[in-house]
């Protein structure tokens, strides 16, 4: 088995995470984050998606927005 878990780092050490070794001794402060900025855009682009479809689902006033507590209360 020790041999098994030490293929398994051997592949993401030297095989998937070589490019972000690339990225990590670049020179340039922008490149060594492309992976954020990219990540980062994604998000924006989730949460604005998000808060146009609250807002579509608002404005149709299909939400029962009556104030109504527990029958307990």
């Amino acid at each position: 088995m020790k041999s098994f878990f030490e293929g398994i780092a051997d592949l993401f050490v030297n095989v998937l995470f070589a490019p972000l070794d690339f990225l990590r001794f670049a020179d340039s402060w922008a490149l060594a984050n492309i992976l954020n900025w990219i990540f980062m855009l994604i998000g924006s682009v989730a949460f604005v998606y998000w808060m146009l479809q609250l807002k579509k689902y608002n404005d149709n006033g299909e939400e029962d927005k009556s104030s109504t507590s527990h029958s307990y209360l």
